[in-house]
């Protein structure tokens, strides 16, 4: 559905995998040296797209849920001090697993 309406808007879809270890600057993106130009030149994450898709997003740490958060509600968000602005249309479709599931793996009470 997600990459249909990316499509009819003639927008961008990217897709997120939320795991207990994405950093916020794995979402966002972040500022990297290059000692060709000796300067910092910002790496967009994967949240610059019109239709981005969060997939099992309740497995990530509370500081990366915050991070995709400010972007929703503000339609930016700040690296390093810099805001930078995201596309528009900016829409977020998300998924989560249930409650009782800790991560992909479902441990057996018979495993120790």
């Amino acid at each position: 559905m997600a990459r249909a309406l990316a499509t009819a808007i003639g927008g961008t879809v990217r897709r997120i995998q939320f795991t207990p270890d994405l950093l916020p600057g794995d979402l966002l993106g972040m500022n990297v040296y290059s000692r060709a130009t000796e300067s910092f030149a910002f790496h967009p994450g994967p949240i610059f797209a019109n239709i981005v898709i969060a997939d099992e997003i309740n497995r990530a740490d509370p500081k990366v849920q915050s991070a995709l958060l400010e972007a929703m509600g503000e339609g930016q968000m700040s690296v390093d001090g810099q805001t930078h602005h995201l596309e528009q249309p900016f829409i977020v479709v998300a998924t989560q697993n249930p409650i009782e599931l800790e991560g992909t793996l479902r441990r057996n009470s018979t495993d120790s």
